[in-house]
């Protein structure tokens, strides 16, 4: 095979993030990135980040549609992505026994129900996007190809997962010894105690902590669940880890997150207080805020 690798960029790449992508690129591998107009991404950001809980949200269109911009225009029929998150994560169990899936699913799927054209017309309402905003070449990029572009051109999107069994820390060490993969230098990284996965991305650590907020489940959380499915640590080990990390603030990046969304500390604890007081996780007792597990 002669794979066409595709990367819809990060926010803003960390330093190890983009010494990895050189690694893997000087390894031997074609890349074409994809980078939206920063201001529009930007906006985009911020209102993910308020009305939906996830500043990520921008990203997440963008790395779904991209691949399918970058097939229909070279002639791919294949697209291959790593792996089914809602089999390996914990989710919807659809495609147990299904190696694709396609666009027109996403909106269910991964959106639950809502989508960019409702956050860009959210946006527009806001006065937060202009119209112009909402009618650059770069929106298209966070929506995938007309689906009948897609069906004549005969492109399919497989899950590698569905044809390996998918293994973070085995594919660490692939990566490692064929494309100079390294770890974060700090060692572990926050919230978690793991120091190879999700480091390219200075967004990342809030993307996690804002699940936390919501569902009281935290990016150690993600990490032990998933060792234990794999009887890599022990359930013993992986609440132990859990009670240690998850609640970890991501201080590394927080100034930086702060001024690419243009808020300041305050506006950044009131959206977290709001998702906090409408989850049914969390309880406040007097200026602290407890997860209802902990308190009873």
């Amino acid at each position: 095979m002669h794979p066409l690798c595709v990367t819809w960029t990060p926010f803003e790449w960390t330093d190890i993030g983009w010494q990895n992508l050189r690694s893997f690129h000087n390894s031997g591998y074609d890349i074409i990135i994809g980078q939206p107009n920063g201001q529009i991404h930007r906006k985009l950001a911020r209102l993910a980040f308020e009305l939906k809980g996830d500043a990520w949200e921008p990203f997440a269109y963008g790395q779904k549609a991209w691949a399918f911009h970058i097939a229909l225009r070279f002639g791919v029929q294949l697209i291959m992505y790593g792996e089914n998150g809602e089999l390996e994560y914990g989710g919807s169990d659809k495609y147990k026994n299904r190696p694709k899936e396609g666009p027109e699913e996403w909106t269910e799927g991964y959106y639950k129900g809502t989508s960019v054209d409702r956050l860009i017309e959210t946006g527009v309402q806001q006065g937060v996007l202009t119209p112009d905003d909402a009618k650059a070449e770069t929106i298209s990029w966070y929506k995938p190809p007309a689906p009948e572009a897609v069906q004549k051109a005969g492109i399919e999107m497989h899950w590698f997962s569905h044809y390996k069994k998918w293994t973070p820390q085995e594919n660490y060490y692939y990566a490692v010894r064929h494309c100079g993969m390294r770890p974060n230098p700090n060692g572990r990284t926050e919230s978690t105690y793991t120091k190879y996965a999700s480091l390219d991305d200075k967004a990342d650590g809030f993307h996690f902590y804002l699940a936390y907020m919501k569902f009281g489940l935290g990016r150690c959380s993600r990490d032990a669940q998933q060792d234990i499915r794999r009887g890599h640590i022990t359930r013993e080990e992986g609440v132990r880890l859990v009670h240690r990390y998850d609640h970890e603030f991501p201080h590394e990046h927080f100034q930086w997150f702060l001024d690419y969304l243009a808020i300041d500390e305050k506006k950044f604890w009131q959206v977290m207080d709001m998702y906090r007081s409408a989850s049914n996780v969390w309880e406040r007792e007097g200026d602290k805020w407890q997860l209802t597990a902990l308190v009873r």
